[in-house]
């Protein structure tokens, strides 16, 4: 978990946690013979130790339950649930305090907050707290954004951020083979070969000695109409990590390889096609952001930097047009061309805007027209932005 610290002095605090099983706690024993220099003086403590089972100070395993001290392993499919708390450490009442949580990936953002309102007021030692979920469904680095700003009693605007990351880079397939045949066959090989993105580690044997041995036992027979599940674990190779299934809607994982023998000996084999997994859809058009300041002053331009990619398999010809909300203003001529765009490529596009609100504002009122189909894609809240005025007086 990487945290990126405020420069300054806030009177709010700002706690994250992930929710999460907790596991038993363990111990490692230390032992030695009666006869030695400590005695029982080893066994005794381990006794004595409430973190042991009793009858059984030896085990590893103890009877405590141990909270996590990391964000930990995220897996794809699982669910990525977090505590947020924002407390006020200060002694006078703060006031307009607004959280925001917002999930980065490698192609998109995405808001988690439960509410998007402002708490009108925080007083001391009390504190606002928020639950999180999220369904992981893609592969490589996730980065959650913590974004809190508010006023003081004198009337400051001040804002600050931190940043949680996470890494989700595996991907577990398991296989259902069935014999449906009226005779006993002997399985010689059930094997996973990869496609060109992915390593896999075979997760079918335990440790036994010096070699594995096979979680089916030493016969690997299966009767008439029984059932075995092979469990694999995908992990993409370094030059694929950041874009493995991010452009295409379907990402190749490999093909299994079943060989087998019935009982006269007679050698069968099946290799199955190259095996799917349904990525998240992003579109035909895909917008981020490359480049935006933290915090900008209040009624000046600013600069951005729009990444625009083409995720569908067909050429297109863009026009952006730029709205303006109530509290962004855009700088420039709306209506623009920004010409024709191949399949799975992309154009980076500074924009310039400016806001007349202060506090953390919400950037949208961006739209791109494919004008071969006339369709019109529309983008609101991209990012968030910290909008301060540069007169306010720090002075209490």
């Amino acid at each position: 978990m990487d945290v990126t610290q405020a420069k300054q002095e806030h009177l709010l605090a700002l706690k994250v946690m992930r929710l999460t099983k907790p596991t038993l706690f363990t111990n490692l024993p230390v032992t030695c013979e009666d006869r030695d220099l400590p005695g029982d003086l080893f066994g005794q403590l381990m006794r004595e130790d409430p973190s042991t089972i009793k009858g059984a100070e030896t085990l590893m395993l103890g009877e405590m339950l141990t909270l996590p001290q990391n964000f930990g392993n995220i897996f794809l499919g699982e669910t990525f649930s977090s505590y947020i708390s924002v407390h006020n450490d200060s002694n006078q009442v703060v006031k307009d305090i607004l959280v925001k949580a917002d999930l980065q990936t490698s192609s998109q953002r995405l808001n988690l907050s439960a509410s998007n309102s402002a708490v009108a007021e925080l007083k001391p030692e009390c504190c606002i707290d928020d639950v999180i979920h999220h369904e992981v469904k893609e592969i490589g680095t996730h980065i959650l954004v913590c974004a809190v700003s508010y006023t003081t009693q004198y009337g400051e605007k001040l804002y600050f951020r931190k940043f949680f990351k996470f890494q989700t880079d595996e991907v577990f397939l398991e296989a259902q083979i069935q014999n449906i045949t009226t005779s006993p066959m002997f399985m010689e090989k059930v094997s996973l070969e990869p496609s060109m993105m992915y390593n896999v580690t075979e997760l079918n044997m335990v440790a036994c000695g010096e070699d594995g041995e096979s979680t089916f036992g030493k016969m690997s027979y299966l009767q008439p109409m029984d059932t075995r599940q092979y469990l694999y674990c995908l992990k993409p190779k370094p030059e694929y990590a950041e874009k493995a299934g991010v452009i295409k809607g379907v990402t190749v994982i490999g093909k299994l390889d079943i060989v087998w023998k019935t009982n006269l000996g007679e050698r069968g084999r099946l290799q199955t096609s190259q095996l799917q997994r349904m990525a998240p859809g992003y579109g035909d058009i895909r917008l981020s952001l490359e480049m935006i300041p933290d915090t900008v002053n209040l009624e000046e331009p600013f600069d951005i930097i729009c990444k625009i990619t083409n995720c569908s398999e067909r050429t297109m010809d863009l026009v952006l047009e730029m709205c303006n909300t109530r509290s962004i203003h855009w700088c420039g001529v709306s209506g623009r061309q920004l010409g024709k765009l191949s399949p799975a490529a992309f154009l980076s596009l500074p924009l310039t805007l400016l806001s007349s609100v202060q506090g953390l504002q919400s950037i949208s009122g961006l739209r791109l027209t494919d004008t071969f189909l006339k369709r019109t894609y529309e983008y609101d809240d991209i990012a968030q932005v910290c909008v301060v005025c540069p007169y306010t007086s720090n002075e209490s």
